[in-house]
């Protein structure tokens, strides 16, 4: 069954190129060029059971609000992919649209075949982390489930080994997963992750905590899939399990 990809973009020529590329691809386009709009439509899933987009590429200048305003909204219910289209280029902007959830970040202009590539590579990481604990548990052999877990941190290289491999991490997710790893056991809550990773940027939200914890498993397994060292405690915060 083709995958839905939602268009977020007030350009009409833009928004035709890519519904172009995203069908010679095999995908099924739909187009819309508002925040409000965008807000509203994935929200209806949720009360409709109507299809929620396999991935949403959204443009950071919309007519009536920002992108970002609607990527941090939009990650207050969902945690559907998005890749942001922007004129700007400033690695500032790009930061703060990683850190409010985004997945990627194209600046214009682009190539829409890299654009659809790009959105293949992030469809097949959502799929792979789609995967639950309890289908790997079926799979693997009963002496898999307890294979020691092993993390080295190399604190003065900001590096982190797991199961002897290093892991490729961006600035927050080591951050995120070091103090994990120098509190093995303890439950940290969102606010005291916030506070101890993200104390230099005040206006990020605690769903981003929730977004690097996703991304983290994700390289995790990649290495060890029978493995998922980072615990969820609803309603209470994160754990890392002790060696």
């Amino acid at each position: 069954m083709s995958k839905t990809i939602l268009i977020v973009e007030d350009e009409q020529a833009i928004a035709d190129s890519i519904a172009y590329a995203l069908r010679t691809d095999g995908f099924t386009p739909r187009h819309l060029m508002l925040g409000e709009q965008t807000l509203a439509a994935l929200r209806a899933p949720l009360r409709e059971a109507a299809e929620m987009p396999a991935l949403v590429v959204l443009d950071v200048g919309l007519p009536d609000m920002s992108g970002l305003e609607v990527c941090r909204r939009l990650r207050q219910f969902s945690d559907v992919p998005v890749i942001f289209l922007t004129a700007r280029s400033d690695e500032i902007d790009r930061i703060v649209g990683l850190e409010i959830g985004a997945d990627d970040y194209v600046t214009k202009p682009f190539s829409p075949r890299e654009l659809v590539a790009r959105i293949r590579v992030i469809l097949r990481r959502a799929g792979s982390m789609s995967i639950s604990r309890e289908a790997v548990m079926a799979i693997a052999p009963p002496a898999a489930a307890t294979a020691p877990v092993r993390f080295e941190l190399r604190a003065l290289e900001a590096k982190v080994l797991f199961q002897g491999h290093a892991l490729d991490l961006t600035r927050y997710e080591y951050l995120l997963l070091k103090t994990l790893i120098e509190h093995p056991g303890h439950v940290l809550s969102r606010a005291q992750l916030m506070q101890r990773v993200w104390s230099g940027a005040p206006d990020t939200l605690e769903r981003t905590v929730d977004a690097h914890v996703k991304s983290l498993r994700a390289k995790l397994r990649a290495i060890d899939a029978r493995l998922d060292p980072i615990q969820t405690h609803r309603g209470l915060g994160y754990s890392l399990a002790r060696a």
